[in-house]
C-alpha cells in the first residue's frame, strides 16, 4: 500500500505541472495584459468617425422583411412599405363548377422581430399595383412602389400587433368535420369579396394556366402602414416571405359544386421571394435632427455618431495616426487589439432599445465590402469565432467590443491599407457586412476623445503589443 500511495502522488504532481504548460501555439495570441510577461499598451491612438448614409440595398433577398411606421425622437421618422407578388397554387389551378368565394384573407406571417411600440394602434392598407413586379429588375429599398399603384383600398386593418403570438383558425378539411388549428403568430386581413372574384375567382382561364400570365394580369400588391403624428411612437415589424411550409399568401375560402354536394375549399396563393420579387420601400426622415447635422458636415468630428440599420446610417471610422505609431515605436508584434465602443448614455430608452449588434467590416481596393481578417473565417486562417470577434452589445457595460487583432497588424505591417473601415447595425442572428434591412433597432454611440472624463461615452482602440527588436 505504501508504493502505491507513492505513485498516485508522483502520477498527481505530473498531472499538475503537465497542467502548467502552455501551449505552444497560443503564445502572443488573444494575451491578457494582466499576466503576459512583456507587453506594452497603447490606448490613445485618434479615432475618427463619422456618421454617413448608408448606401440603397436590393431588398428582395431579405431574410425578413420590414413594415411599420417609427416616431423616433433622435432619428426622426421612418416608414417602410412592401411590395409583393401573389402567386399561384400550381400551374392550371381550376377552381371547379360555380365556385362562390365566402372570404379572402391576406395573410402575412411574422418573422419574430418587432422594433418600436407594439401597444399602438397599426392600420395596415392593402392595394393593387397597377404594374407587373414580376418583370421588374430593379428592387433597391429606394425605389418607391406606392407610385405604381391604384387608390382603391382592397383590404385594411386597424389594432395591435403581436408578433410572438400563435392563435387558433379553422382548418377546413373536405369531407370532414371542420376544426381548430393553432397557427404562426401572423397577421391576417380580409380583402374586398368584389375584387377577388373579378380578378381571380372568375378570371379568365387563361389567366390560371401558367403563373406568368396569372402575375402579369393580377400585377401585384402593396401594403403600407397608415403614418402616425410625432407623438405616437409607432414601430416596424418583420415578416416572413421566405418559409414555404406555413408561408404567406392571399387565402380564399369558397364552395364549388362536385356532383350533388357542395364543398368548401380553402387553397393559399402564396407570395414567397423563391417564386417571385417581395419588395421594400423604405424612406428616412432626418429633417430637424442632428442626424441632419452632421450629414452636412462631413468634415466635423462630433462627440456622438448614429448607427441605424433599414439601410440608414453607418460610421466611417479611420486610425490616422497608427502609421506614425508604427514609424515611431518601430516593429512590434500586436497581442491583442480592440475596438471598444460605448453607446451613449440615455439613448437605449423603451421602446427604442440599443441595437443587440454592430458589424465591423472594410473596403477592399476595388472598394467592394469585406470582412475584416479577425473575422474572415472563409479566407484567413488567423480568423476568430463570431463570439470572440465580438460586436454583441453588452447591457451591463453599456458597450460593443471587437476584437480586431490580426487587422490593427496587418496595418501596421503596412500588409493592407486602410480604404475604409466601418461601423454598421447586423443583426442579431446574421452578420451582414451589407446594409441590413432585417431588423430595426439603432444605436448612438460615443466618438475619441484624447483625455475622457471619468464614465464619458468614448470610442477607443486599445493596443496590447510587444517591441520586436
Amino acid at each position: 500500500m505504501k508504493f502505491k500511495k507513492i505513485d498516485l502522488l508522483t502520477l498527481l504532481i505530473s498531472l499538475f505541472l503537465f497542467a502548467s504548460c502552455e501551449n505552444t501555439s497560443t503564445i502572443g495570441l488573444n494575451v491578457d495584459p494582466s499576466i503576459a510577461i512583456k507587453g506594452n499598451l497603447v490606448d490613445t491612438l485618434a479615432i475618427s468617425s463619422r456618421t454617413i448614409a448608408e448606401e440603397a440595398t436590393t431588398t428582395t433577398s431579405a431574410t425578413r422583411h420590414p413594415l411599420g411606421y417609427l416616431n423616433d425622437p433622435i432619428f426622426g421618422a421612418t416608414e417602410a412599405s412592401l411590395a409583393a407578388v401573389v402567386n399561384l397554387p400550381f400551374e392550371g389551378y381550376n377552381f371547379g363548377t360555380a365556385p362562390t368565394l365566402d372570404s379572402a384573407v391576406l395573410v402575412l406571417n411574422y418573422a419574430g422581430e418587432f422594433y418600436g411600440d407594439s401597444t399602438a394602434n397599426y392600420t395596415i392598407n392593402v392595394r393593387q399595383m397597377n404594374i407587373n413586379l414580376a418583370r421588374e429588375t430593379s428592387f433597391l429599398s429606394s425605389k418607391d412602389w406606392s407610385l405604381n399603384t391604384n387608390s382603391l383600398i382592397l383590404g385594411s386593418k386597424t389594432g395591435k400587433i403581436y408578433p410572438n403570438t400563435k392563435f387558433k383558425v379553422t382548418d377546413i378539411v373536405v369531407g370532414k368535420p371542420d376544426t381548430l388549428k393553432m397557427v404562426s403568430p401572423q397577421l391576417r386581413i380580409p380583402l374586398n369579396k368584389t375584387f377577388v372574384e373579378n380578378n381571380i375567382i372568375n378570371t379568365n382561364a387563361d389567366n390560371l394556366k401558367y403563373n406568368t400570365n396569372f402575375t402579369r394580369f393580377l400585377g401585384g400588391l402593396q401594403i403600407s402602414v397608415n403614418s402616425f403624428a410625432t407623438a405616437v411612437k409607432g414601430g416596424v415589424m418583420f415578416l416572413d416571405f421566405a418559409n414555404t411550409t406555413a408561408g404567406s399568401g392571399l387565402i380564399l375560402y369558397y364552395k364549388k359544386q362536385t356532383a350533388a354536394i357542395v364543398d368548401t375549399v380553402v387553397i393559399n396563393f402564396p407570395i414567397e421571394r423563391g417564386l417571385n420579387p417581395v419588395a421594400a420601400t423604405i424612406k428616412h426622415t432626418y429633417t430637424g435632427t442632428a442626424i441632419a447635422t452632421q450629414l452636412n458636415n462631413p468634415s466635423v468630428q462630433y462627440p456622438i455618431t448614429y448607427l441605424q440599420p433599414l439601410a440608414g446610417l453607418k460610421n466611417k471610422i479611420s486610425f490616422p495616426y497608427l502609421t506614425k505609431f508604427a514609424s515611431t515605436v518601430g516593429k512590434v508584434a500586436v497581442n491583442k487589439a480592440e475596438l471598444i465602443v460605448d453607446l451613449s448614455a440615455g439613448t437605449d430608452v423603451a421602446p427604442f432599445g440599443a441595437a443587440p449588434r454592430l458589424a465591423l467590416y472594410r473596403y477592399d481596393i476595388a472598394d467592394r465590402r469585406a470582412n475584416l481578417p479577425d473575422n474572415d473565417r472563409a479566407g484567413d486562417n488567423r480568423a476568430q469565432s463570431e463570439v470572440v470577434f465580438g460586436g454583441y452589445f453588452n447591457s451591463v457595460t453599456k458597450q460593443y467590443v471587437f476584437v480586431v487583432t490580426s487587422y490593427i497588424q496587418d496595418l501596421l505591417d503596412g500588409k493592407t491599407k486602410d480604404y475604409g473601415t466601418f461601423l454598421a447595425v447586423t443583426p442579431s442572428k446574421e452578420f451582414e457586412v451589407f446594409p441590413s434591412i432585417s431588423t430595426g433597432a439603432r444605436a448612438v454611440v460615443g466618438s475619441y476623445k484624447k483625455n475622457p472624463a471619468a464614465g464619458e461615452n468614448i470610442m477607443k482602440l486599445n493596443v496590447y503589443y510587444t517591441k520586436i527588436n
